[in-house]
């Protein structure tokens, strides 16, 4: 995105809406290589958008415009393709099918008022596609379902259609047949198709708001067409009916009857329940309405950077008018734990574009329900809240997946670190589901990915921002503690005329539960360490706990009491009592034993019940720990383990190759644990 009026082969400008009636925005979703993008070029060349339909394999498509995209010849990211059919303009909305890009169509999916499901006709329905007809459900998106590469010469359309029915439900139905090269429409073919029409019409009165009408077609009255189409429109916005389409993006079969079918049957932006707004100190307001004279509240729902354009900002408008040269507040909250600070700034709108893919086609306004593009909002991130600078206005954000792969990345050069910092503030900005972790501990930079395609992109936009990387093995940040009692003596002692230093001190220390921190016990009797130096001891103490006592690793779960010591009326002081607190630990560790200890993670594994021998003998592999098990709806089951974090490193992967790209995890962290000697004597060396 990015490319001000570039044609890429258009022939069609850009026409802004006034009337949110007159607005389709629709997600395409469905499993990669089920043909989204192809039907989407074919879909403008159809309406007369595009003078040619692009091609995947040769990287010329409008929507797959990203260098990644073009490279790995599937969509890597979110993008938008606006068609005008008679009066209604639809917003196609392309999203990648690939679960490493879970958040794009998360986006695509908040952007949107519905979706077309897109399956191929001959490959069937897997796990991995039923995942992502959840996530429609999860968030209550409205579905019709198009089946694409009806040519193939294994397709078969109602084999198809039954394995729809039998992963997604009753409420899938033909709209449409398809014999040979042309659809025969079920709702005016009159008796070809008896049983699949009267199922088709059946279901669709199921959902009318007219209660008599069931009966009176059940008596045999004869329901206009009229009635029926009104009914269908209703049928599919209440997100239960399901209506499918065979379609040809290579023949053209079924491209006008689609676009008809969007016009006619899908919700427009006023039919959808707009999401939740609060003012920017949380306190929630009246839900909103798509009204182009309402209050003025969109959203930011992608965010790219351009080379020569800067910031580009994909917004979806849920009320109000966006106007070029007018003030906006942007805000950004409840994302600190991805990088992203909560902010609020007052920023400028300059221009108003239509986006096209990554050309730019100024308009004059966008109203409430449609999807336009901003440039140069030098704040705005993906899920930031665009509205009136008199009444800022927060939208309650989408839920954003979790990443679970972790990057190590290195400059190769000092001069490559400012290059380096540069573009992972870009990255982060524009993409929830990257999170960047600078480890204190490790000394590493780690940047957490969705997966290894995620992490291939990421990578690649880092190298073509002019950062010359490297990566390295991701480092577990380990502790360490006493293994059993042992006793300690401190003595710094300096005097060589002038001011010396004197400090003596005894302690003992015992090793406490897991978890339990620092404990410091004070057990100077007599005074023989002046009351003023006893927490200089403690300070002492605390810092080389903090250092560690062995390659810098951090020492826990320990009590020390000071037992004894000795001070000088003139020479002892408080950093003479801290470094004699710091020796006398160190000695206790010589002179006891000590152990190391490694995180370990609750995770909770999604996964059919099909794979769960293989990933509950991996798990003991990885020395788990099974907390249990329990079933999940639709022959799922939810595995709950403690697993050593060092063996989660390249879970994320290994996990969807296990249960064929099905399996999903959480993790988060528990406690820390004894490292297996053979392990720690490897870590020491």
């Amino acid at each position: 995105m990015g490319s001000k009026n570039s044609d890429n082969g258009t022939s069609a400008g850009a026409v802004a809406v006034d009337d949110p009636a007159k607005v389709r925005n629709v997600v395409l979703v469905g499993p990669s290589g089920a043909g989204k993008t192809t039907l989407t070029e074919a879909l403008l060349a159809a309406s007369g958008v595009l003078t040619r339909a692009g091609s995947v394999t040769e990287g010329t498509t409008v929507c797959d415009h990203d260098p990644a995209a073009v490279r790995q010849q599937r969509s890597v990211g979110l993008a938008v393709a606006p068609i005008q059919h008679g009066d209604i303009k639809i917003n196609l909305i392309d999203t990648p099918g690939y679960v490493d890009f879970v958040g794009e169509l998360r986006a695509g999916l908040r952007a949107a008022d519905a979706a077309l499901f897109v399956v191929n006709a001959f490959e069937g329905v897997d796990a991995a596609t039923i995942a992502l007809w959840e996530e429609c459900a999860l968030v209550g998106m409205p579905r019709a379902v198009v089946i694409t590469r009806t040519d193939h010469h294994r397709a078969d359309f109602m084999t198809e259609v039954i394995a729809c029915q039998a992963a997604f439900g009753a409420g899938v139905v033909p709209l449409y047949m398809a014999e040979e090269d042309q659809l025969v429409g079920l709702l005016t073919s009159g008796d070809a198709y008896p049983d699949e029409r009267a199922a088709l019409i059946e279901g669709i009165i199921a959902e009318s708001e007219d209660e008599t009408l069931m009966d009176r077609y059940l008596a045999g009255e004869d329901i206009d067409q009229d009635t029926l189409i009104t009914d269908l429109e209703t049928a599919v916005a209440r997100g239960s009916f399901h209506p499918v389409m065979p379609v040809c993006a290579a023949t053209g079969m079924g491209l006008t009857e689609l676009l008809d079918g969007i016009a006619r049957a899908f919700p427009s932006p006023l039919e959808h329940e707009l999401p939740l707004v609060t003012s920017v100190d949380g306190i929630p307001q009246p839900r909103l309405a798509a009204d182009p004279d309402g209050p003025l509240v969109a959203e930011v729902v992608r965010t790219a950077v351009d080379s020569y354009v800067g910031r580009v900002s994909l917004v979806r408008v849920f009320s109000g008018t966006l106007r070029p040269e007018r003030p906006v507040h942007v805000s950004g909250h409840g994302m600190a734990d991805r990088g992203h600070e909560d902010h609020d700034a007052d920023e400028r709108v300059a221009h108003i574009y239509s986006p096209l893919g990554a050309s730019l086609r100024e308009v004059p306004y966008c109203v409430a329900g449609d999807l336009c593009a901003l440039t140069k909002l030098t704040t705005a991130e993906t899920g930031d809240t665009v509205s009136a600078p008199e009444k800022p206005l927060l939208m309650v954000p989408w839920d954003m997946p979790e990443p679970l792969l972790p990057v190590a990345v290195v400059p190769r050069t000092r001069s490559d670190e400012d290059n380096l910092a540069r573009n992972l503030n870009r990255l982060v900005a524009s993409d929830p589901t990257l999170r960047l972790d600078r480890n204190a501990e490790t000394h590493q930079m780690v940047l957490w990915c969705m997966g290894e395609a995620h992490a291939d992109v990421v990578l690649a936009r880092l190298r073509a921002g002019g950062a010359e990387i490297d990566t390295e093995p991701v480092r577990v940040a380990l502790r360490e503690t006493f293994a059993g009692s042992a006793k300690g003596h401190g003595r710094h002692v300096k005097q060589s005329g002038g001011h010396g230093q004197y400090a003596v001190c005894d302690i003992v220390v015992e090793p406490l539960p897991r978890g339990s921190g620092f404990e410091f016990v004070d057990k100077i009797v007599g005074g023989s360490i002046p009351n003023q130096f006893i927490p200089s001891v403690e300070k002492g103490v605390r810092a080389q706990l903090e250092r560690g006592l062995h390659d810098n690793t951090p020492v826990v779960d320990v009590r020390v009491t000071l037992v004894d010591g000795k001070a000088h009326s003139v020479d002892s002081s408080d950093a003479a009592f801290q470094t004699a607190g710091a020796m006398a630990l160190k000695e206790a560790a010589a002179a006891g034993r000590t152990t190391l200890l490694e995180p370990t993670d609750e995770v909770a594994i999604r996964l059919p019940d099909e794979h769960l021998g293989t990933v509950l003998g991996d798990l003991s592999g990885r020395r788990g720990r099974v907390l249990g098990t329990e079933a999940d709806e639709g022959g799922w089951t939810m595995i709950r383990a403690e697993v050593p974090s060092s063996e989660l490193l390249r879970y994320a992967i290994e996990l969807r190759s296990l249960t064929s790209g099905t399996g999903t995890f959480t993790r988060h962290f528990s406690r820390y644990d004894p490292l297996p000697e053979a392990l720690a004597a490897r870590a020491s060396r």
